[in-house]
This record gives structure tokens, sequence and C-alpha cells, in this order.
């Protein structure tokens, strides 16, 4: 079933709505705040995160034990798919990337540098340096957005996806410094092995001599960040030239984006490959 889920995540998401419906992260985000202004709880980190990640995460866990007993499983389907959808990356990645490529590639570099930092959050002090940065945004919001999430749906269920997007979340939205840094702790941790099947997709679909390079030093280094081994392992397997200004530069987003493309279908064919010999 998880195959058929992620066919149709990916139908969904190309031709409805119906992730940016299913996304709507404002009573989790309440009660987040709730609990981390209360004094009982605001030095207690790990119960926050365990009532705002482990508590959904085991209702979860018990509404799909009791549902794929129930004809076959094909209740729990629908409840895979809505939790596929929730655990997808926010905002619309490509739709996002619009004003500054049309900044872009006129030479407007003060525009460029105004939508980056309104609809990137994204600043820079020289054009060469928000252009890299804009690149190491895509491939960022890729990974964590969609290949993060299928991975470990397939390899664990939806218990699995929701809860590396609540911890996500958790990180990316947290007013409490402690509750924030042991999120991003447990991120890192589940982003370890992905990030690096990603990396190994972008060897065999790019420059794999420039990846096998970076790999040979990074690979089992816990310290570097998904982030970072994402940008040097995409920049180099996308043989992506000098930023520029103008049509070349946006050239390399192209680029960047057609990369991530071809290791979606490796990994596709892989989960399909799977799914078949077992």
């Amino acid at each position: 079933m998880s195959f058929l889920v992620l066919l149709l995540a990916v139908w969904v998401e190309k031709f409805s709505a119906l992730r940016h419906h299913v996304q709507r992260d404002g009573g989790w985000l309440r009660e987040l705040g709730k609990l981390e202004s209360s004094p009982r709880m605001a030095k207690r980190p790990w119960l926050i995160l365990a009532l705002t990640v482990l508590l959904p995460v085991a209702l979860l866990s018990l509404l799909l034990w009791v549902l794929e007993p129930v004809v076959y499983g094909l209740l729990a389907l629908p409840v895979h798919l809505l939790v596929v959808m929730y655990s997808l990356g926010r905002g619309d990645l490509l739709g996002d990337l619009g004003p500054f490529r049309d900044a872009w590639r006129r030479e407007d570099l003060q525009a460029a540098a105004h939508v980056a930092q309104r609809d990137l959050n994204i600043c820079a002090d020289s054009g060469e340096q928000l252009l890299h940065s804009v690149q190491a945004h895509l491939l960022w919001q890729a990974y964590q957005s969609f290949f993060a999430v299928i991975f470990w749906y397939f390899l664990l269920g939806p218990v699995a996806a929701l809860s590396y997007r609540l911890l996500a979340l958790a990180a990316e939205h947290s007013q409490n410094p402690a509750v924030a840094e042991r999120a991003g702790q447990l991120r890192h941790a589940f982003d370890w092995l992905p990030v690096r099947l990603l990396a190994a997709s972008f060897a065999l679909v790019g420059n794999f001599v420039a990846v096998g390079r970076v790999m040979l030093h990074e690979l089992l280094n816990w310290n570097i960040s998904a982030a970072q081994l994402i940008e040097k392992v995409g920049m180099v397997a996308g043989e992506i030239p000098a930023p520029v200004a103008g049509p070349e530069g946006i050239n390399s987003l192209d680029q960047l984006w057609e990369l991530l493309l071809r290791a979606a279908v490796v990994w596709y064919a892989g989960f399909a490959l799977w799914t078949v010999l077992l």
C-alpha cells in the first residue's frame, strides 16, 4: 500500500490543492505556544516535545491499529494519504521562486534581493551570494519537503512521516530555545540517512565522480547538517557554474530542479522494485 499512497500523493499534489487544505498548523502551533508559555512547562523541553509530537503520533498509531484489520486495510488508505499530504513541506517551492526568477532574469539585483528576503527569507551581501543562497534554498526545501517525508513513509509508515514534520515545525516555530534545540537534534537524526541516500541518487543522475569526492569526506560526518550536505552535493552533481546575473543564472536553478526530478524518478523506481520483490 505504501507505493500506491506515494503515487497518489504525487497525483494529488499535481492536480489538486488538497495539500494546502490539509496543512493547517494553526491549532498545533497554538498548543505549542501555550505549553511554552506555561511557567511549569517552560523548563521541561522534552515534556513539551512529548506532548506536541509523541502524543499525536501515538494517537495516529492507535487509529491505524483500529482501521487496518477492517476491509483489508482499505479504510486506512485515506488516512495514510492525508498524513503524507500533511507531512509534505509547506508553501509552493516553485511559486515562491517565481518573483526572484523574474527579477534575476532582468538583472535587477536590487529587486531580486528584495523578493528573496520577502518570499524566501534570504539575505546576502552580494548578487553572487544571493543566487548561491537561493540555489541552496531550492535543494534544501526540495529535500525536506519531499524526499525526507517519502523516505520515512516508505520505510516506517505514516507515523514516521508525521513525526518528521512535527519535529520540523517545532524546530522552526518554537519560541523556546531549549525546545527548538532538542527538536533540531531529533530532526538531525531523522535527516542523517535520507539525505545521504539522496546524495547517492545525485551521483547516479549527475556527476558521479564529483559527488564521490564530496561523500568520501562527509559520508560518516555526524556534525554536518543535512542542509549543508545537500548543498555541497547538489552543486557538484549538477555541475552548477559560478553565479552570474541574467538568464544564465536562472538556468542554474533549472538545472538543479531537473537534477531533483531525476533523483525522484530513481527513488520511485527503487520503491517500485522493492515492492515487487517483497
